[in-house]
C-alpha cells in the first residue's frame, strides 16, 4: 500500500512537473533560423548573446550570415526567422517592401541609438576652421584630403551595395560636393585601415562612419576627429530619419556646436522576424520587444573587437557581457518566459 502511495505521488509530481517545464522551455522542439549581417560588427556579439537566450528558451538554433537584402527576401517567403542586424532608417525602402510578411520589433538594440555622419581629424579642422561639409565645396580646402594626387578630396564612403553609401552619394550631389570630392566606396574595414595609417602619419583624413563602431573606439570623437555637420536636412527618396537630422549632446561636433546636424539622424539596429513566426513564438517576440543595451556597453564590444574579430573572440566578448549581466540577462529570459504562457 505504501508502495503504491509513492508511486501514485512520484507520478503526480510527474504530471504537474510537465507545464512548468513548458514554462521554462516554451522552445523546446523547435528550431529558430536566424541570420546575422554579412558586415562584421559588435552586432555580431549582439546576436551571440541572443542566441544564448533564445536556446536557454528551449529552442535549437541554426544562424546564418546573409545580406540583410536576402534576409528580407527569405523571411518573406518563410525560409528565415529572425535578424537583430537591420540598420534603420536605412534599410527603411527594403523593409517597406515585405512588412506585410516581416515586422520590425522594438525600438531598436542600441538603448537611445546610435549617429552617424561625416569625419575629419581634429587638427584640420581647426587649423582650417572646417566647421560643415558645405566647406568642402572650397576647392582649396578640399584638396587638403586627397590622397591620390587628383586634386579632389577622398571621402571614404560605405560598401558598395550599402545603403548608407547611397545616403552620402546622394548628399554629396545636393550640397553640390560633386566637383571637389570624391566618393570612395570598397570594401570599407580594408578602406579605413588606411585612413587609420594616414591618421598616424598626420595626414588629413575625410570620411564617413557611425557610432558605436571600431572606428569611433580606434579615432575618438572630440579627441582625434570632429563630426562634420551637413548643411541642411537631406535625404535620398524613401529614406527617413528619426525625428531631425538634428542630434543633441553628439561628442565631437565641429566648432561645439549643439545639436549637430548628421547625415540621417540617430540610427538604430532593429530586430525583424517573420509576422507568422512571431505570432507562434510570443516569447521571442516579447525577447525581441524588451532587449537592447547601453551605448557604453556596444563601445567596449567594439574595442575589444578591434584587437581581434575572430568568432572566437566575439564568442567570448558575449560571454563575459553575460557572466558580468546575469541580473539582466535572467530579466530579458523572464520576460520572454512569461509572454509563453499567456
Amino acid at each position: 500500500m505504501e508502495l503504491k502511495r509513492q508511486l501514485l505521488a512520484g507520478l503526480a509530481i510527474g504530471v504537474l512537473a510537465i507545464p512548468a517545464l513548458a514554462q521554462d522551455l516554451p522552445g523546446e522542439g523547435k528550431t529558430v533560423r536566424i541570420a546575422r549581417n554579412d558586415s562584421l560588427g559588435a552586432n555580431y556579439v549582439q546576436d551571440e548573446i541572443l542566441i544564448s537566450m533564445i536556446e536557454d528558451l528551449g529552442y535549437d538554433v541554426e544562424l546564418v550570415t546573409v545580406g540583410v537584402a536576402a534576409f528580407l527576401q527569405a523571411a518573406k517567403q518563410g525560409d528565415m526567422d529572425i535578424t537583430a542586424d537591420i540598420n534603420m532608417p536605412q534599410r527603411a525602402p527594403q523593409v517597406e517592401k515585405v512588412e506585410e510578411w516581416v515586422a520590425l520589433v522594438g525600438d531598436g538594440t542600441i538603448g537611445g541609438g546610435g549617429i552617424n555622419g561625416y569625419t575629419i581629424d581634429k587638427a584640420t579642422s581647426e587649423k582650417y576652421d572646417i566647421t560643415s561639409l558645405e566647406q568642402l565645396k572650397d576647392p582649396e580646402l578640399a584638396k587638403l584630403f586627397d590622397s591620390d594626387g587628383d586634386g579632389l578630396a577622398n571621402l571614404i564612403n560605405c560598401d558598395p551595395g550599402w545603403s548608407c553609401g547611397d545616403v552620402v552619394d546622394y548628399q554629396l550631389e545636393e550640397f553640390g560636393l560633386g566637383d571637389t570630392v570624391e566618393s570612395i566606396r570598397a570594401k570599407y574595414e580594408p578602406l579605413m585601415a588606411e585612413v587609420f595609417a594616414r591618421y598616424r602619419q598626420g595626414d588629413s583624413v575625410l570620411y564617413y562612419t557611425w557610432s558605436p563602431s571600431f572606428v569611433t573606439e580606434g579615432l575618438k570623437p572630440g579627441e582625434d576627429v570632429v563630426w562634420l555637420p551637413i548643411p541642411y536636412d537631406a535625404l535620398p527618396e524613401g529614406v527617413s530619419s528619426s525625428g531631425k537630422q538634428e542630434v543633441s549632446g553628439v561628442v565631437g561636433c565641429a566648432g561645439g556646436q549643439d545639436p549637430c546636424r548628421m547625415a540621417t539622424g540617430s540610427w538604430n539596429w532593429k530586430i525583424a522576424a517573420n509576422r507568422k513566426f512571431l505570432k507562434e513564438n510570443p516569447a521571442i517576440a516579447a525577447l525581441a520587444e524588451t532587449v537592447s543595451w547601453p551605448l557604453a556597453t556596444w563601445s567596449s564590444w567594439e574595442g575589444r573587437m578591434k584587437e581581434d574579430s575572430s568568432d572566437r573572440n566575439i564568442k567570448s566578448i558575449a560571454d563575459d557581457w553575460i557572466e558580468n549581466n546575469r541580473e539582466t540577462y535572467e530579466d530579458f529570459v523572464g520576460t520572454a518566459r512569461k509572454a509563453a504562457t499567456k
